[in-house]
């Protein structure tokens, strides 16, 4: 059984993996590379995502089939629940941004984790850029409360959300701060309670999961084509 001080490191070096560095070994005292936030003092305004106008919206569901190493995989993605999150993936699917992209972290030790795509620098560290611009767009982080008729924005939060870290997840990558998801995603390995809360996740795997467990760090994705719900993408 994990000591908590060992168990602590590993977590730590799990949540690395999310953001712009891992770890080199559990045994091996690291800084805290929790992603979590604060919640907003008691008080004040909660952003909706009214306070978003320039980002694509995703109004109901969507389905997006990827390929990689000749095999599908598909993807329901959930804009009931988080119509940015996921409203951002299929306007960079319908661009074709993801196509030829690599997964350039597997992380499957000490326990199954993620596989983490969408950097077109390759390497954790890039995001989209739309044209004629030089910064990379970012989305929020969106989670909402299970029973919630809205998602909270900006924040991490302590109650259960609608959409939790189970086996086949698909969820946006970020670093510390909490608004800075571009393009870069990862489907979960395993059930991972602990990130519920702290990253925005938009939608599941619904055929092809076993495929998950055989991508290898370097793999590429042939391409990713929405099949279904295009219409209910609002830019």
């Amino acid at each position: 059984m994990q000591k908590p001080f060992q168990r602590l490191i590993v977590v730590s070096c799990l949540l690395g993996a999310l953001i712009l560095g891992g770890c080199d070994s559990p045994n091996k005292q690291q800084s805290n590379t929790s992603p979590n936030t604060p919640p907003a003092p008691t008080g004040s305004p909660v952003p909706t995502s009214d306070q978003f106008p320039g980002l694509p919206r995703l109004n109901g569901k969507a389905t997006v089939v990827m390929t990689v190493k000749g095999k599908q995989i598909t993807i329901e993605l959930d804009g009931n629940n988080a119509p940015i999150s996921a409203g951002n993936f299929v306007d960079l699917v319908q661009r074709k941004f993801y196509d030829g992209l690599t997964f350039h972290r597997v992380v499957r030790q000490p326990q199954p984790f993620v596989v983490q795509g969408g950097d077109p620098k390759g390497n954790g560290s890039g995001g989209y850029i739309p044209a004629g611009t030089s910064a990379e767009r970012r989305i929020p982080l969106e989670i909402k409360p299970k029973g919630a008729t809205a998602p909270v924005y900006g924040q991490t939060i302590t109650d259960v959300p609608e959409l939790q870290h189970k086996r086949g997840t698909i969820a946006m990558a970020r670093s510390q701060a909490p608004d800075s998801a571009s393009s870069q995603f990862y489907f979960t390995l395993a059930d991972i309670a602990f990130l519920d809360g702290n990253y925005a996740v938009f939608g599941k795997i619904t055929q092809g999961l076993e495929l998950i467990d055989t991508i290898q760090q370097g793999d590429k994705i042939t391409s990713a084509k929405v099949t279904q719900g295009i219409e209910n993408l609002k830019k």
